[in-house]
């Protein structure tokens, strides 16, 4: 089993170094010490740790989906021809691409700074904004 060190840990984890000290003193996160006397964190305790405490984003969209993978996030770029459009977004640290019709990108409101989930089932990401056009 690997041991991770905690700077390692907060950036899987997406928090600062300081975030992880906190919770290893405060208990809530278990560490040892490797050859080196410095903390680090047995790799399936941080793991089992990113499970229990993995907490989405809130949902801006009232929907009930049978697709579990809903990533939250802004759109970045959105290159349209007359037929198809490349909407990218940033979801957390994850872009997002998906081709759509230019008609559906622009029903959606798809633009730069725009709000939407992505919702990707099998291979297909399927793009949703909150208050867009179905």
């Amino acid at each position: 089993m690997p041991d991770i060190r905690i700077k390692d840990a907060a950036a899987l984890l997406g928090v600062s170094d300081d975030t992880v000290r906190r919770w290893i003193d405060t208990g809530g996160l278990a560490a040892g010490k490797d050859a080196a006397g410095r903390k680090v964190i047995a790799g399936e305790v941080l793991a089992e740790f990113a499970r229990d405490h993995a907490a989405p984003p809130p949902n801006p969209l009232d929907v009930a989906s049978s697709a579990r993978n809903r990533l939250v996030g802004l759109v970045t770029k959105v290159t349209a021809d007359r037929v198809m459009s490349e909407v990218q977004m940033q979801c957390g640290p994850f872009t997002v691409v998906s081709l759509m019709s230019t008609e559906s990108a622009r029903q959606l409101g798809l633009e730069p700074g725009a709000l939407a989930v992505a919702v990707v089932k099998a291979t297909n990401v399927i793009v949703e904004t909150p208050g867009g056009a179905s």
